[in-house]
């Protein structure tokens, strides 16, 4: 499938070849040199969908209309009872546009599996084996769609890297289309959330912990390597929760490096409601913990050290100190008011000013920010209120790993998106109830007791407050080398 040579790659980019190997040149490299700009590496475009007959047009719209098309695209249709194979059949066949003089031709595929236990998965690693013989894969979600330049961007950076195993584009969700006062909130909390995400990776070198399904491309000699080096029978395997988590780590593991673009941009389908958000958030967490945990997973002993692991570490660890310091302050401010024992101190602004101004900072670093985005972080109150919202999932799904609940997360969250369950109340419900109990047990203590328990508890709070801010600082100051999320 390959054009050119990498000899011939190297004189069309100008770089000198050593006199030693001149000679192993084609007679005819000057006139392939001289077409350096043109297309040596092919793509095919795996498109896993579930019930997407929303958004699946959308998809293969945004595709079709990217400044280089994808060489073929396969849309793997899998336990769907909807109209997606009607609707995904409509763009079936033949299609070509000419971008810059350039004429770029793809055919797209449409393959209903059926039945399938493996689900998302198993639809991967189907699009994977229609693949073989490709350079690279393209693996977009039946709910994502691609900027116009996204493919074009994700391909002049892996072939000019060939370290590169597997490249993420930069996530964002399309707010275009909302309606309601509720989903507005929860995409603008998503979004934040996001952006954040992808500015500590890009600050980072650019290291992409986790090469996300919804559009990121992958070098099918990275995942071959994969499977060569971990037995298996194709790349993405089953016994995680985040199938992409664990075939990075496998990716960074057989010495390919995974990376997040610094152009190429991608909108994921949002979670419009608390009830799907608390699924697809649950589902994430409960298989970052599974991957952070030794001996959890059967395949091997474990990797909680693991490189592409840190920045989770990070993320759980940072969301416990929100946890303790939220938690305590309500519990030592309800206390302190019930004995009059309060006294407001104004060094206690520092730390909310000091998160909106961070909040501002994302907000400001949002490569298509509008006003809303500004006002969620400027508001305060929004921000907040999806920061307790996040810790709902994070508890939900450490109680769900600690107490080694066997639950299918995957059909949890579909049958969430669906309208069905009621698991996102539990973490308020939980919540309310400790506060009663706490309640009720500090009303039985004698006043001296409940004394030297804020005495206690105040210095505490204020040490880790401390901390807390310190580190938000660190991320206000620290410099976003002109990148934008």
């Amino acid at each position: 499938m390959r054009r050119a040579t990498d000899r011939v790659q190297l004189l069309a980019r100008g770089t000198e070849v050593p006199p030693d190997i001149s000679s192993l040149l084609p007679d005819d490299w000057a006139e392939q040199a001289s077409t350096s700009e043109r297309r040596t590496a092919t793509i095919s475009c795996i498109i896993p969908a579930y019930n997407e007959e929303g958004t699946i047009a959308d998809v293969l719209t945004s595709l079709l209309a990217q400044t280089r098309l994808p060489d073929v695209i396969h849309v793997i249709i899998n336990n769907t009872d909807d109209d997606t194979p009607e609707i995904a059949r409509s763009f079936e066949g033949p299609h070509e546009r000419t971008v810059k003089g350039e004429l770029f031709r793809t055919v797209v595929h449409v393959h209903d599996i059926g039945e399938n236990p493996d689900k998302k998965v198993g639809a991967l690693n189907v699009g994977f084996y229609l693949s073989r013989g490709f350079d690279y894969i393209l693996g977009v979600d039946g709910d994502t769609t691609l900027d116009r330049r996204c493919v074009e961007w994700l391909e002049k950076e892996m072939v000019t890297d060939p370290r590169i195993g597997g490249l993420s584009a930069i996530y964002s969700f399309d707010k275009t289309k909302l309606s309601g006062a509720m989903s507005r909130f929860l995409v603008s909390g998503q979004r934040a959330q996001f952006a954040g995400f992808n500015m500590d990776n890009l600050v980072r070198g650019r290291n992409m912990a986790v090469l996300g399904g919804q559009c990121s491309l992958f070098s099918v000699r990275a995942l071959e390597t994969v499977m060569y080096r971990h037995h298996q029978s194709a790349p993405w395997v089953r016994d995680s929760e985040v199938e992409d988590s664990k075939l990075s780590l496998q990716i960074k593991d057989a010495g390919f490096n995974t990376k997040i673009s610094a152009r190429a941009r991608a909108f994921v389908g949002p979670m419009t409601n608390l009830r799907a958000l608390h699924g697809q958030q649950v589902k994430w967490n409960f298989g970052g913990i599974d991957l952070l945990w030794p001996g959890q997973r059967g395949d091997n002993k474990g990797q909680p050290l693991h490189p592409n692991l840190r920045l989770r570490w990070y993320e759980n660890i940072a969301m416990l100190f929100n946890i303790s310091t939220r938690m305590a302050f309500v519990l030592l401010l309800a206390a302190a008011l019930s004995i009059d024992a309060f006294v407001f101190n104004p060094v206690w602004l520092i730390p909310p000013v000091v998160a909106t101004l961070l909040n501002l900072r994302i907000a400001a670093s949002m490569h298509d920010k509008s006003a809303s985005d500004i006002f969620y972080a400027l508001l305060v109150a929004p921000a907040e209120l999806y920061m307790w919202i996040r810790m709902g999932h994070f508890v939900s799904a450490w109680v769900q790993f600690l107490a080694r609940v066997e639950k299918d997360n995957w059909a949890a969250q579909a049958a969430a998106e669906r309208g069905r369950g009621s698991a996102y109340v539990m973490p308020a419900l939980c919540a309310v109830a400790t506060f009663l109990v706490l309640i009720f047990a500090w009303s039985q203590q004698s006043i001296s007791v409940q004394s030297a328990i804020l005495s206690i508890g105040w210095p505490v709070l204020y040490l880790v407050t401390v901390l807390q801010t310190l580190f938000m600082i660190k991320k206000l100051v620290r410099r976003q080398r002109g990148f934008s999320v």
